[in-house]
């Protein structure tokens, strides 16, 4: 038995035709322009997904009528997507990047696109980018780096590529900045650590005078000590740079019996791992009581901004051992200089 043809929708518009396909057993909405050129009749026909719903129907078909749907647009030359294929395709630039730099560029870059990838840059507005990063207010750090992602390929885009650009909407943006901060450790648990285990207590100092990630300094090698110098490493970057060695962790290293390659061993060539000396810093911690509980081996390299900051080092000078960010910087130098200052102030108290 053959099946009757549904009736055809009554909803009628100007340019709107259906057409029925046999196939699927049901009505096609098409939006249909005709224009000459030259004396030749030319037609460009939309189909309109709209499912059933007659109000996605009503919107696909006045896009179309304001030559906005997504057939009848025509990519930008200066698109995100655009500046960014050009950008990482630049070699002057990709040589000089780490890596874990890449990576990091790469993923962010991606998320920008997700939406924005056919977007003219010429149309993005301060006004946006204010929009955008405050939609993504409950992940600041990926807010923060959306404007940083944002103002780098406007730069490159304006300056490199001589772009019809205005100025950089991103320019001198409020970011959230540093968020949930690991606390650097008071005095009283750095002087604990002289009972520590010594696995703990070598990890605090090998994390405490390189500047380095906890993973990073866990992981050293004895052959990363050369005299005076030492080689640490960012793991964020995957970069390696040669900084000086303090005084107090030189003796510290040299003084050390040799159990293998690397200062923390496990065996005779590997280390051990970041995962065994957190289980072991954190029974040590238990014994310590409460207050101990908030400080973490990460609060280490934060001390160690702050020790800097303390000695007289220069916000350049304390990122040329931890490689941080100044923004970083900024924040634990703060407490520095609160704690020089309000001690400064004390003292001159009768």
């Amino acid at each position: 038995m053959t099946r009757r043809k549904p009736p055809k929708p009554r909803i009628q518009k100007l340019r709107l035709r259906w057409v029925w396909r046999p196939n699927k057993r049901a009505w096609e909405p098409q939006h249909r322009t005709t224009w000459h050129v030259g004396g030749k009749r030319k037609e460009r026909i939309i189909t309109l997904k709209w499912g059933g719903d007659s109000e996605e129907l009503d919107r696909l078909y006045w896009a179309c009528e304001r030559g906005q749907h997504e057939q009848q647009m025509v990519p930008s030359r200066y698109s995100w997507k655009a500046i960014v294929v050009l950008w990482r395709s630049d070699p002057r630039i990709q040589a000089n990047l780490a890596d874990g730099t890449k990576r990091s560029y790469r993923r962010e870059m991606d998320d920008l696109l997700t939406n924005n990838a056919d977007k003219d840059m010429r149309r993005t507005t301060r006004q946006d980018l204010r929009k955008v990063h405050s939609l993504m207010a409950e992940t600041p750090r990926k807010a923060d780096w959306r404007i940083q992602i944002s103002s780098l390929l406007w730069n490159y885009a304006k300056n490199k590529c001589d772009w019809p650009l205005g100025e950089n909407p991103a320019a001198g943006f409020d970011k959230y900045g540093v968020q949930n901060p690991f606390e650097p450790w008071p005095e009283w648990m750095v002087e604990y650590l002289k009972d520590a285990p010594e696995t703990v207590r070598c990890a605090a100092e090998l994390i405490l005078g390189t500047g380095q990630r906890p993973g990073a300094a866990i992981g050293m090698r004895k052959d990363q000590f050369r005299g005076d110098w030492m080689i640490v490493t960012d793991e964020k970057s995957d970069e390696e740079f040669e900084v000086f060695c303090p005084d107090r962790l030189r003796s510290f290293i040299a003084n050390r019996p040799s159990t293998g390659k690397h200062v923390l061993a496990k065996n005779l060539t590997q280390p051990l791992g970041y995962g065994a000396i957190e289980k072991r810093f954190s029974a040590w911690r238990k014994g310590m009581g409460k207050e101990a509980q908030r400080y973490s081996l990460h609060g280490l390299r934060k001390l160690a901004i702050i020790q800097l900051a303390e000695s007289g080092a220069t916000d350049a000078e304390i990122q040329a051992v931890t490689n941080q960010s100044m923004e970083t910087i900024a924040y634990y130098r703060q407490k520095a200089d609160r704690k020089r200052l309000s001690r400064s102030a004390q003292r001159r108290r009768k």
